[in-house]
């Protein structure tokens, strides 16, 4: 990490500065001025004086040993993720960071896929994982068979968590996120300590469909995690892919409104 990064970590991991406050501070440092001065300026006038002192000694107090990051201006950092709404300015990473500059593909789903998405995941991925890097959320369900149809096709896939890269959630991915680290990439904008919460997902999502240059969904409720990231996507201009299933079925019930909405059938494996 260079300088700059390693003091926008120290912030990020004070837990007093958000994401977009770190995004401001990337913006100071294209300027021609003091980087240090002029971010404790803005974060004196941002927190006021009483937290702004506590920030010094926290980012102070900070042990950077053993953390992988970089930064919205790394040239590791991909072109399409630095062009969505609100992008993160640190990823914080455990394996292959280098997977990050390839073609990427999202597969989504349902946290209770059933029989359906399994057999439709096993039959996409051999199909694209000689083109693309596999992304997806590292999620039980439907996540977690793609992560692993990658990994049992030789593929390269990403894991977007919802929580610091070295922290396991859900505990029964704990194996696949070890498998993933040492074989592919995790990336997270959550700095070290971060456990999961709810509105993390959501958050989480926007990297997902921002990395991607075609995000499929192969099974959702019709109300749920899966729809965020396919909206996300198409709110990045990215190709939105929903595979069709039984009308009765409400794990398919997302994926046809989608169909309805516009997104792209996919109908046959061999179309990606």
């Amino acid at each position: 990490m260079d300088k700059i990064t390693k003091f926008l970590v120290k912030c990020r991991m004070s837990r007093l500065v958000s994401n977009r406050d770190l995004l401001k501070m990337i913006q100071i440092s294209f300027k021609k001025t003091d980087f240090y001065h002029e971010c404790c300026h803005y974060m004196k006038i941002r927190l006021g004086k009483e937290k702004y002192n506590q920030f010094l000694l926290l980012i102070r107090g900070v042990e950077l040993n053993g953390v992988n990051a970089l930064s919205f201006m790394d040239p590791s950092y991909p072109q399409q993720l630095r062009n969505i709404y609100d992008p993160p300015a640190l990823l914080f990473y455990k394996g292959n960071k280098n997977l990050l500059l390839n073609r990427c593909l999202a597969i989504v789903g349902s946290r209770n896929a059933t029989e359906y998405s399994y057999n439709c995941i096993r039959g996409l991925v051999p199909q694209i994982v000689d083109r693309y890097t596999v992304v997806s959320g590292l999620a039980l369900g439907a996540d977690m068979m793609a992560h692993k149809a990658c990994l049992d096709n030789h593929g390269q896939t990403i894991a977007v968590l919802g929580n610091s890269v070295e922290m396991c959630y859900p505990k029964a991915n704990q194996s696949l996120q070890r498998q993933i680290a040492t074989a592919g990439l995790l990336i997270s904008e959550y700095p070290p300590g971060d456990q999961a919460q709810k509105w993390h997902f959501p958050q989480r999502n926007r990297i997902i469909a921002g990395l991607s240059e075609k995000v499929i969904i192969t099974e959702a409720r019709q109300r749920s995690g899966s729809l965020i990231t396919a909206q996300m996507a198409l709110d990045s201009n990215r190709d939105v892919y929903a595979i069709p299933g039984p009308i009765m079925s409400t794990y398919s019930t997302g994926c046809n409104e989608l169909i309805k909405e516009g997104a792209i059938p996919l109908t046959n494996f061999t179309e990606i």
